[in-house]
């Protein structure tokens, strides 16, 4: 990680010493702009104004030069078109290196600047040893504001791996099995966006490994109870045959299939993000049909189509139908209700229903409202389960009606 920060740091003084080099470069090689060449072009016709013709007397000259020289208040150099000097009001001034026209150069005495004149002369002025050459005037603005940002961006790119770096470590410590690990969230940008992301998925993670491991106890548990009594059954068998002990011997089969069925549909909800298999169900006439198979069982209410996958719709309600029947009393109402382009679906009996402190409770796999009760604990968190998976959700009802205690089920109409 130490070399992320230093790779991002490092890009950006680069980047800045590259702005500055090429900003030299431009300034130095590039065109210049007209309005410096209208004024470069204005000085020396005013320079030429004020000396004689180039073929005009040396003394003439020379004296011209010193009256610009006293005008400017600077030392002035007078060369002709060979670039032989011609007059000078002291020591002679350098010409431009890499320019034959005009430019800037640095002497003895400070930098100068050379404006070539219409007729092949040079006219060169001392702009005193104050006077900085522009380019480095460049380079040194340009390097400060490099300096600065420099300065400044270490500790950024310092504090972004940083957070990074104590992400990478979350990933590790999870990964090696503490599934309680969990990263600092610091900031509003992408790193504690990610920071939010890596802790929502270690707790979905944390809660499904607890879950699975939940579910693996409890199913031994549950599966232990009939393989004893199939075990015990056999050996009593096998003493003296009973007819009796046959038929109870078939009931643990019987229970120990149902019980492996429901762990099985459990597990692979819980893998299945979306429905594989949808079509447009009746719900309706798949409520008669499970109604038909319990005694005492009363439809009404209104015609209804989902969305959805019709076995296991099916599963959902036979398992409430059976859960009424296990639990409650006779007699089972199933009633549909549309509305807002949604359905109720009430499966409701005279029992005693569920305790307030127990109504989130019976969707935990496994769980039962007391060891004496039969079956697993399985049916109604498989109809949690289908439910969510089409879009929908189930809650406890409490006396929906004076007497009636039971569960609806809440689903999208298609």
């Amino acid at each position: 990680m130490k070399r992320l920060y230093r790779k991002i740091y490092f890009t950006i003084v680069g980047s800045l010493v590259l702005v500055v080099v090429v900003a030299a470069v431009v300034w130095q090689f590039g065109a210049r702009q007209p309005t410096s060449d209208a004024a470069y072009d204005l000085a020396s016709d005013i320079i030429m104004t004020a000396l004689p013709a180039a073929d005009a007397p040396l003394e003439d000259q020379k004296q011209a030069a010193a009256s610009l020289a006293l005008r400017l208040d600077a030392d002035v150099t007078l060369y002709d078109r060979e670039r032989q000097l011609i007059a000078t009001t002291g020591a002679a001034l350098p010409l431009p290196r890499w320019h034959d026209d005009e430019g800037w150069a640095r002497g003895d005495t400070g930098l100068a600047f050379t404006f070539k004149l219409d007729d092949g002369r040079l006219f060169v002025v001392d702009l005193g040893g104050d006077q900085r050459h522009p380019l480095l005037t460049l380079i040194l603005f340009l390097g400060a504001i490099a300096v600065v940002v420099g300065i400044s961006a270490f500790p950024v790119a310092r504090g972004l791996t940083r957070r990074l770096e104590r992400l990478k470590a979350g990933v590790e410590t999870l990964g090696a099995g503490d599934l309680a690990a969990r990263v600092k969230v610091e900031g509003k940008d992408e790193v504690a966006h990610l920071a939010e992301s890596f802790n929502q998925a270690a707790a979905r993670i944390e809660e499904l490994v607890e879950a699975n491991r939940m579910m693996l106890a409890s199913a031994s548990h549950e599966l232990r109870t009939p393989l004893s009594r199939i075990r015990l059954g056999l050996e009593l068998l096998e003493q003296r045959p009973d007819a009796k002990l046959k038929s109870e011997l078939g009931s643990d089969i019987a229970e120990l299939d149902r019980l492996i069925d429901e762990i099985l549909l459990t597990s692979r909800l819980d893998a299945t993000p979306t429905l594989s298999t949808v079509q447009d169900v009746d719900l309706q006439a798949l409520c008669a049909e499970e109604c038909a198979r319990h005694e005492d069982c009363e439809l009404s209410g209104d015609a209804a189509i989902v969305n959805g996958d019709s076995h296991l719709l099916r599963r959902l309600v036979r398992n409430l139908l059976e859960n009424a029947e296990r639990h409650g009393r006779p007699p089972c109402r199933v009633s549909l209700q549309s509305s807002g382009g949604r359905v109720s679906l009430m499966v409701l009996d005279r029992g005693d229903g569920v305790p307030e402190s127990e109504r989130e409770r019976v969707f935990v796999p496994f769980h039962r409202l007391g060891r004496e009760r039969p079956g697993a604990g399985l049916g109604l968190s498989i109809v949690r389960q289908i439910a969510r998976l089409h879009g929908g959700d189930v809650e406890v009802l409490s006396a929906a009606a004076p007497g009636w205690n039971g569960f609806r089920v809440d689903l999208p109409l298609h």
